[in-house]
């Protein structure tokens, strides 16, 4: 029987309960804003186990006595999606512009995040009070990046839970229960199936995380949720190198 995900994510909030918790204040050590990303994907249905074996060496990000936090964002392209097509194509020197709501804390953030050619992901970032775009806020998408305000377009909402777990010199965080829309009528979304990612100031294959994965049997994956909204809800966008991802989702689901 297909194991129900109320269940799982009763048992993840259990799991977590075991680790030692750290503020936000606390892991300003890790804030890591120019930094090595690793990407795995894997079933919803292992990460109690995971968790478990990871327990004693991270800490778990804490609010209010709450370790799993939802989180909201908006994506922002050209009208020719430009920057989708760079990060589909593996273009290095990319962009990504979003606005990022996270809701436990109540900030809102514009964010620009940049991988450059030596695949570092270098992300900046301003505090915003609504979420309407200001001249401020234009003034830094145009520092920032290539582009200016007005040839930008929301082309996709998201939302997410996500857990934080903190170690001495990286952060990990797992993303799940992930859903995507785009205006009234379209929406995706992929219960089934977590984003776990390692932010590192230098790549450290023998990060405990990592060697926990390994042990498992889960090998690194590129994905950007932005792209797997986009392919999912813009069926005009070319999206073949996102077919084996796809097909890892739907295999997810039959477990």
């Amino acid at each position: 029987m297909k194991p129900n995900p109320n269940n799982i994510a009763n048992q993840i909030k259990q799991v977590l309960l075991g680790f030692t918790p750290i503020t936000l204040d606390d892991m300003n050590h890790v804030s890591l804003m120019n930094r090595i990303d690793t990407k795995f994907i894997v079933p919803i249905s292992i990460l109690p186990a995971l968790l478990k074996d990871v327990q004693g060496n991270y800490q778990v990000l804490d609010i209010n006595n709450e370790r799993v936090f939802l989180y909201k964002t908006e994506y922002f392209d050209t009208h020719d999606f430009s920057m989708y097509e760079a990060h589909h194509n593996g273009k290095l020197n990319r962009f990504k512009i979003r606005k990022r709501e996270y809701v436990a804390s109540g900030k809102l953030f514009l964010e620009v995040k940049y991988k450059n050619n030596k695949r570092r992901t270098i992300k900046k970032r301003i505090e915003k009070d609504h979420h309407d775009m200001s001249s401020n806020e234009s003034s830094f998408i145009e520092e920032n990046s290539p582009y200016k305000m007005e040839e930008l377009e929301l082309k996709l909402s998201n939302q997410f839970y996500r857990i934080t777990l903190v170690g001495s010199d990286e952060r990990l965080t797992i993303d799940f229960d992930l859903s995507f829309a785009h205006g009234d009528d379209k929406d995706a979304d992929f219960p089934d199936a977590a984003i776990i990612e390692f932010k590192q100031s230098k790549f450290n294959i023998n990060s405990m995380g990592m060697q926990i994965l390994k042990k498992h049997g889960i090998r690194p994956e590129s994905c950007s949720k932005y792209c797997l909204g986009a392919a999912s809800l813009h069926t005009n966008i070319k999206a073949n190198r996102l077919k084996q991802k796809f097909e890892l989702l739907e295999k997810f689901k039959l477990n």
